[in-house]
C-alpha cells in the first residue's frame, strides 16, 4: 500500500508542475501575441516581478534567472519570436 501512495503522490506532484508550466506558457505567449495591453502586463510580470514570478517557477520547476535570461533573447522582431519560443521552450523541457 505504501508504494501505491508513493505513486499517487508522484503523480500529483507532476500534475501540480504541470499546472505551473501552463501558467509560465500562457504568460509568456500573452507576452509574445497578446493584446498590447496583455502584452505590457506580462511583460511587467515575466522580468519585474520579484514576488510571485519567482514562486511560480519554483513550483514549475524552473530556474527564474534562467528563465528570465532566455526570455530575454526574445525581444527580437515579430517575425522570428515564434520560432524563437518553442526553441527556447524546448530546451528548457530537455533541462528536466
Amino acid at each position: 500500500m505504501k508504494t501505491r501512495d508513493c505513486i499517487v503522490g508522484d503523480e500529483e506532484k507532476l500534475m501540480e508542475v504541470r499546472l505551473w508550466q501552463a501558467v509560465v506558457v500562457t504568460t509568456i505567449q500573452e507576452w509574445v501575441s497578446g493584446p498590447l495591453r496583455r502584452k505590457r502586463e506580462a511583460e511587467d510580470y515575466l522580468f519585474k516581478d520579484e514576488r510571485d514570478f519567482p514562486l511560480v517557477c519554483q513550483s514549475a520547476g524552473l530556474d527564474v534567472g534562467r528563465l528570465r535570461s532566455k526570455l530575454a533573447r526574445l525581444k527580437l522582431p515579430k517575425e522570428l519570436r515564434a520560432s524563437r519560443f518553442r526553441l527556447i521552450w524546448e530546451e528548457l523541457s530537455l533541462q528536466r
